[in-house]
């Protein structure tokens, strides 16, 4: 079973277009998924501010600033 995190902070437009693509693919696919807000650890912030958001898929890193819909389904069904 694979599992997405999303890395994002509030306020980020681009997170909030991420978020949907996920909750989307995750919810049609079954697929667990979470979100990590990036302010809530000095290490996630100093790694990822600029990058945000961040999708994780089991835990290596999948995409950034923008999450391709495709490319998301299939790392998770491939």
């Amino acid at each position: 079973m694979h599992q997405i995190t999303l890395l994002g902070k509030p306020g980020c437009h681009l997170c909030d277009d991420a978020r949907a693509i996920i909750s989307r693919v995750a919810g049609e696919l079954g697929v667990p998924w979470e979100e990590i807000d990036i302010n809530s650890s000095p290490e996630l912030t100093e790694k990822y501010w600029e990058m945000i958001p961040v999708t994780l898929v089991d835990g290596v890193q999948h995409d950034f600033w923008k999450v391709s819909e495709a490319r998301l389904r299939a790392a998770l069904t491939g």
